[in-house]
């Protein structure tokens, strides 16, 4: 699958961004930017995100087989590769099958492990629900952004997950809303995301220098998740940011550049 992105930078090692669920390059902007004066960033959009082709398949082995297209059209020997949540998974999925073609390695709040999915335990957000109220609420009935908003406020009560959720509103060409995410793949496919890495791969990755990124407010990585990223990278460094949760680049954004460029350069 042809991947769509974008690209800043002309100089120095390329640096890949890939975004987790719901998300897109786009996210990235601001991060992608400050970095761009040291590296060639690319911000790709999964398949099913952003401007990137829909598909009914929707798991980590395709999403690694278009990682290595993008990265094979690109002409890259090496790269960077950098993926927040769902895009941490995939980078990490990509690491154990192509370790050659990695220079350094960062994964930004999510562990190896499989995560819960449930009305009644949640580790993390409760993606069912988040997928069930986008699948019903039917954008081309509004005639306006803060009508869609308020609607998704009601039904989630989470006004930073809402904001987040609507970068993925687009108008078509006859001005109708309509969401750019491929919903009915996500929802059937919701198992496949938050699936586990270690029970699959069972050798140690190592060869490149590897950091995890973890915001302290998160429940995506705590410390009983350590051994789960032993198990598949012995040497990882992990790295704690404060007063940061899962989005840790776009709440602490600062802290954030300064720890992949202290990693990356320093």
């Amino acid at each position: 699958m042809k991947l769509f992105y974008r690209k800043y930078g002309e100089i120095g090692p390329p640096l890949i961004i890939v975004h987790g669920l719901y998300g897109m390059g786009d996210n990235w902007l601001s991060v992608a930017k400050e970095l761009s004066s040291y590296f060639c960033v690319y911000c790709i959009d999964q398949r099913n995100h952003g401007r990137s082709p829909h598909s009914a398949v929707h798991n980590y082995d395709a999403m690694v087989d278009d990682l290595k297209e993008f990265i094979s059209d690109q002409d890259i020997e090496k790269a960077i590769l950098l993926g927040h949540s769902m895009g941490g998974k995939t980078v990490m999925s990509y690491a154990v099958r192509y370790p050659e073609t990695i220079s350094n390695l960062i994964v930004v709040d999510i562990s190896p492990k499989k995560y819960i999915l449930s009305d009644q335990i949640s580790e993390t957000t409760n993606h069912y629900k988040i997928l069930e109220t986008l699948n019903k609420t039917n954008v081309t009935e509004f005639s306006s952004r803060e009508e869609i908003q308020k609607s998704l406020i009601n039904k989630l009560n989470d006004q930073r997950l809402v904001s987040f959720l609507m970068k993925n509103i687009r108008r078509n060409s006859n001005k109708q809303f309509y969401w750019g995410l491929n919903i009915e793949a996500l929802q059937q496919n919701i198992l496949s995301v938050v699936d586990g890495l270690d029970d699959k791969f069972t050798s140690q990755v190592y060869g490149f220098p590897t950091l995890f990124i973890r915001g302290l407010k998160s429940n995506y990585i705590t410390d009983s998740d350590i051994p789960y990223i032993r198990k598949l990278f012995p040497y990882a460094d992990i790295v704690d940011v404060p007063d940061a949760g899962h989005w840790v680049h776009a709440e602490q954004h600062d802290v954030f550049v300064h720890t992949v460029k202290n990693f990356l350069i320093e």
